[in-house]
């Protein structure tokens, strides 16, 4: 495992990639963690696409990751990774596209198991009428990445 740590406006992000630079996991680092130094982050596929989903340059991540957990979860996540930026999905929404109707709050419960904050953008799933409701990361994170990514749209769409 790799660790990377760099800088967010959601404060230090934690990066572990395998040795082959598949992405493992993304979480929130405590603020006094140290960044990693610029040359080391710049070899990083993760960090770069991070970097530019930040800057507004990137809407789409295509950066390979694997990660562990059930088959459930699985499914969940890799519905969560089909979210298109800017838009939002209820559990319940989720809990019908993968064929488990009934199954919104196991939806919920694999969301909080993400192991791949924003990449796998669980911030895009809300209650029913878009309540903002758990995010790993805090509320707060989930509603400024929501804000941030319909403000990326918006302008991408006044300059179109």
């Amino acid at each position: 495992m790799n660790t990377f740590i760099m800088d967010s406006p959601l404060g230090k992000l934690v990066i572990e990639t395998a040795a082959d630079d598949r992405l493992s996991s993304i979480d929130f680092a405590d603020p006094a963690a140290e960044a990693s130094p610029p040359g080391l982050l710049a070899k990083n596929p993760a960090v770069r696409q991070l970097q530019e989903y930040f800057a507004g340059r990137r809407l789409v991540f295509d950066i390979a990751y694997g990660f562990a957990g059930t088959s459930f979860q699985q499914q969940v996540w890799q519905q969560i990774a089909r979210i298109p930026f800017g838009e939002t999905r209820t559990y319940g929404e989720l809990a019908a596209a993968i064929g488990k109707p009934t199954a919104s709050r196991a939806v919920g419960a694999a969301c909080g198991k993400n192991p791949i904050a924003i990449i796998v953008p669980c911030h895009r799933v809300v209650g029913v009428g878009s309540k903002l409701t758990g995010y790993a990361g805090g509320l707060e994170r989930k509603a400024w990445l929501l804000d941030f990514e319909r403000q990326q749209l918006a302008q991408k769409l006044a300059t179109a």
